[in-house]
């Protein structure tokens, strides 16, 4: 019988294999569940409205959204990152902002730029844009700007789309909202060298735009999606839809002849703004300099790397949210 006797270090020693063979399998599964479990949730999240953020926010004014700056933004700056701005807003809609309050905050910032701003008439900017829903073709509204070249690049790049939240009183609203396409579409892009128009320096967005960061599934890192599953930047303010029954009308109040940028129109119920059409001339020769102005070209490059197509604006950008971490992109392999 002693023949049959095994040393006692090696059953241990069998003990422990037969441990980490089942520890090893098990924790694999484990971690597929995880993996399984976090891109289910990223597909709801990227369809979803904004995450709610339980604590109340107790900002008052834009002063106090431009406080949190450092919290916001935590990799560098702001360059074309608004998107960061709307979810940190859109998140914080139902515990502590009414209707009123929150679209006063989104008129904090620049939709274009990042920069934090004050609002104000003058930097009040109206502008017909394409739409998204299927009922309108345009809705004209307004956006608060940095300065005069954001209209140049909402004008090319910037669409208007929808999103229904929920404010501290518990009512829903159906808001508008300029998005642009998800960059992480082609993540590889932001780190494809290009010249910035001011100096001739060669440069990527990943330095110049360093808040614009993909997530390993393909979103766009501290994003809002709209309805059609498009980047959030900022709110489309008082949007109205443009029809050719109410274009010269509705979408204007401009009747001017000669552009003259800078000049304050007003609408029939007292807003006062500047009209995109006074930029028209500015913008074509901003163009033919290399768009040597405003951003340069850090933001048309990030709105460039996956332009929204507005003959069919749910079927690519919806089903692209849906799938896309089933995807892998070029730059995981």
């Amino acid at each position: 019988m002693s023949g049959l006797q095994i040393p006692l270090y090696l059953v241990l020693h069998i003990f422990l294999f037969q441990f980490f063979i089942f520890y090893g399998s098990s924790h694999e599964i484990f971690s597929n569940d995880l993996t399984t479990a976090a891109a289910a949730a990223a597909s709801i999240n990227s369809r979803r409205r904004s995450k709610e953020v339980i604590i109340p926010w107790k900002g008052q004014s834009v002063r106090d959204l431009h406080r949190e700056y450092s919290n916001i933004f935590k990799y560098g700056n702001r360059n074309a990152a608004s998107h960061r701005w709307s979810t940190f807003l859109l998140d914080r809609a139902r515990n502590s902002f009414t209707l009123n309050t929150l679209k006063y905050m989104f008129s904090g910032f620049c939709a274009v730029s990042g920069s934090p701003i004050s609002p104000s008439d003058y930097n009040r900017y109206g502008l017909e844009l394409p739409s998204l829903m299927p009922s309108h073709s345009k809705m004209f509204g307004f956006m608060h700007y940095c300065c005069w070249p954001c209209v140049c690049d909402t004008q090319d790049f910037i669409k208007v789309d929808t999103l229904n939240v929920t404010t501290m009183d518990d009512i829903t609203h159906t808001l508008h909202f300029a998005v642009i396409g998800n960059p992480c579409n082609s993540p590889e892009a932001l780190n494809m060298p290009f010249v910035q128009p001011f100096d001739g320096r060669s440069t990527t967005l990943a330095w110049e735009a360093r808040e614009v960061r993909c997530n390993k599934d393909g979103t766009l890192e501290g994003a809002t999606l709209s309805d059609h599953g498009h980047i959030i930047i900022s709110m489309f303010f008082d949007a109205v839809p443009v029809s050719l029954d109410n274009a010269g009308g509705v979408s204007n109040r401009y009747s001017h002849q000669q552009q003259q940028p800078g000049r304050i129109v007003e609408t029939t119920n007292g807003i006062k703004y500047q009209s995109e059409k006074e930029y028209q001339s500015m913008c074509t020769d901003r163009a033919r300099n290399g768009y040597n102005s405003g951003m340069g070209e850090i933001f048309r490059k990030v709105a460039s790397i996956s332009m929204i197509n507005t003959a069919t604006p749910t079927a690519t950008a919806v089903a692209a949210a849906a799938t896309t971490t089933s995807t892998t992109t070029k730059s995981e392999l």
